[in-house]
């Protein structure tokens, strides 16, 4: 079982958990390295990642602009606050639709399942209509197809550099 779960806690939390049939390096690291990230990190198909500045340290600057090859798209743009390899990223992100989002903080853990990973990522939103506006972008379907282009990616042998 690889499918996400997405879950909601208090008023202004979101977590979502998943597990992945790869090592915790591995999946941390595709998280972290740019030309994998622009591989996997598009949302439903047809979508592309044409710039994705990752700079991961900590105060490190993050940016990736998504186009759906039409007239349609947007970006992020946020900042690494912590790093700690191979198992945990904490980063705070905004999203430009075309106004900026309150900030999002997130926390993502990797943690070894078995001969695999399981992924826990908590978003820490500002209030509740907040994350209510967030969740109705569909945001859950589009994080789904993300990672099952993630697995499939990693299945492929891609070289992930350190």
């Amino acid at each position: 079982m690889n499918k996400l779960t997405l879950t909601t806690e208090g008023e202004k939390y979101v977590v979502v958990t998943r597990r992945f049939a790869f090592p915790r390096k591995l999946v941390y690291l595709a998280h972290i390295d740019s030309e994998l990230i622009k591989k996997w990190l598009l949302g439903p198909d047809g979508w592309t990642m044409p710039v994705c500045i990752n700079e991961a340290k900590p105060g490190g600057r993050i940016r990736y602009e998504w186009s759906d090859g039409k007239d349609g798209g947007f970006f992020l743009t946020g900042e690494y606050v912590e790093l700690t390899p191979y198992s945990k990223i904490v980063h705070i992100e905004r999203m430009h639709i075309p106004d900026p989002t309150p900030d999002n903080h997130v926390e993502t853990r990797f943690e070894v399942d078995g001969d695999g990973t399981l992924m826990t990522m908590r978003m820490t939103l500002p209030d509740e209509q907040t994350r209510a506006a967030m969740l109705s972008t569909g945001m859950e379907h589009g994080m789904e197809d993300s990672y099952a282009r993630l697995e499939d990616t990693l299945s492929k042998k891609q070289v992930i550099r350190q």
